[in-house]
């Protein structure tokens, strides 16, 4: 009425009526592009450890060589929420171009590197452009797919996960080895001008769905800040300081200071960083609940096998690399099942309940007999993917399918962040039991032949010291299934659907 204030229109919090119009044709050139971003920040992800020991050689620096890649894991978790937000102000599109070409910009700072300094400061850049590109994946398919049909993309889109994990370790060996450990970053850069081509023209037929919404400047501060000192604790604790010390009980009182100021900023915000609703959404809270445990026990695994299979097996630190095949292939399959099984079935979550039952039988077979042989290990990691695979497309796709989709990218910018600080946790927790048992952190600068002599120095059986891995994992998978059974199981809206339910 005139003269009577204007409010601002609240974006709508549950499901909204969808509008997937977009032809299956059109779907496919999306999901193709999508596919080269996520294999660009994938590929970054594993061609850069093996090159690790070859730059701090050429640059003579071992003592900062972790922050090569905690520089990355820093900056690429603490972003993603504020690209989920910002692509549903200003669109996906433009948020994706962004993503790219800052990540295009951090590895040419990173090949052109001549200190590690500058070296890690084009690392920590390459974070802020690769930490958005997963979040704005799942929000654009979810703005182009209906629920129903989504788990089949997303399936696809993981295959450029498998094929990063498969190819990356290798190809940044023989490029650090025979060539020099720059290309490994300035071969990024015609891949990225390539994915941001592709989305440029393609993203441009994706139907719009941003919302003129406000973005909560210090409520995005608090958040990264509070995350910062925590991911640093976790890296540091056990290995740089010990877990008791001054320095990690301070990062920890740091952590907990700035978490209670944005839990306040949550509450005081007209409209919040993250939005009220999104947190309190039952379906949000266990599907990332069970994303995230299940993603940090493959995350946690991949770090300690190699170790693994050294100690216990006596394979080569090659032949350690190739016994992950399973782990690393083996989840696309469960993930092409459970997006299959989305489509035709009502009950989707009994598919990823029984993978993780499954998964948890193969892991205490582990629990049980750590010198199980290698050809026998193989098949219990492929049952372990699999079984874990299963629940990414029902996590993700059950958060898309229960929020607006004014704050679908909200919602993947919040689960990716706390995907990473599990990860974070779980990998720190395992690297404590291994320093417990053998006084010696691997993973943190140790050499396999160290631990190997220490072992033998204790008198400890070397299979045995992977024993509290392998049930630290069995528990994670337990609280990932839990959290699964309590998820509502909402009906997924199909592409003819234009009402809420």
């Amino acid at each position: 009425m005139p003269g009577m204030p204007e409010t601002k229109k609240e974006p709508p919090s549950g499901p909204q009526p969808g509008r997937w119009v977009m032809a299956h044709g059109d779907i496919r050139t999306v999901v193709t592009g999508l596919m080269l971003a996520m294999f660009l920040a994938a590929l970054n992800q594993t061609i850069v450890a093996t090159a690790l020991p070859t730059i701090g050689r050429d640059f003579r620096d071992f003592e900062l060589l972790p922050w090569v890649v905690t520089a990355y894991l820093l900056t690429s978790t603490v972003v993603a929420p504020l690209y989920g937000k910002l692509s549903d102000i200003y669109g996906r599109r433009a948020m994706m171009l962004a993503a790219v070409g800052l990540f295009i910009a951090g590895s040419a700072a990173c090949g052109a590197a001549r200190d590690m300094i500058l070296l890690i400061l084009g690392r920590a850049l390459q974070g802020i452009g690769g930490g958005g590109i997963l979040p704005l994946a799942q929000a654009i398919l979810a703005d182009a797919v209906a629920p129903r049909e989504r788990g089949r993309y997303q399936a696809y889109m993981g295959t450029a996960w498998v094929s990063a994990g498969l190819g990356g370790p290798a190809l940044g060996g023989i490029l650090a080895e025979h060539f020099h450990w720059s290309i490994i970053f300035w071969i990024n850069v015609p891949l990225g001008l390539g994915a941001a081509l592709m989305t440029h023209h393609t993203l441009k037929r994706l139907p719009r769905h941003d919302y003129k919404h406000r973005l909560d400047l210090l409520g995005a501060s608090l958040m990264m800040a509070a995350a910062i000192p925590l991911l640093l604790a976790l890296t540091w604790g056990g290995a740089r300081y010990p877990w008791l010390s001054q320095p990690i009980a301070a990062l920890a009182l740091i952590t907990l200071v700035l978490s209670m100021l944005f839990i306040w900023r949550l509450r005081a915000a007209p409209e919040p960083f993250l939005p009220l609703p999104v947190l309190a959404n039952q379906v949000v809270r266990m599907g990332t609940a069970c994303t995230s445990f299940s993603q940090a026990v493959v995350v946690g695994l991949t770090i300690f096998l190699p170790l693994y299979y050294e100690i216990v097996h006596k394979f080569s630190a090659s032949d350690s690399g190739l016994a992950l095949i399973p782990i690393v292939v083996m989840s696309t399959p469960g993930s092409i099942l459970a997006g299959r099984a989305m489509m035709y079935t009502e009950h989707y979550k009994r598919v990823p309940i029984i993978g993780l039952i499954c998964a948890i039988a193969a892991l205490s077979l582990l629990v049980w007999n750590p010198a199980i042989s290698p050809i026998t290990g193989a098949g219990l990691l492929s049952i372990i993917a699999l079984g874990i695979g299963t629940t990414y497309p029902v996590g993700t796709v059950s958060i898309q399918n229960a929020v607006s989709r004014f704050q679908v990218g909200a919602a993947m910018g919040a689960m990716n962040f706390f995907r990473g600080l599990t990860a974070a946790f779980i990998v720190a927790v395992m690297g404590a039991i291994v320093l417990a048992a053998l006084g010696v952190s691997y993973q943190r600068g140790g050499s396999s032949a160290v631990v190997t002599e220490t072992v033998n120095v204790l008198g400890t059986s070397p299979a045995h010291v992977f024993r509290g891995i392998f049930a630290l994992s069995v528990l994670c998978l337990i609280a990932s299934l839990i959290a699964l059974i309590r998820m509502e199981e909402r009906p997924l809206r199909g592409r003819s659907e234009d009402r809420p339910e």
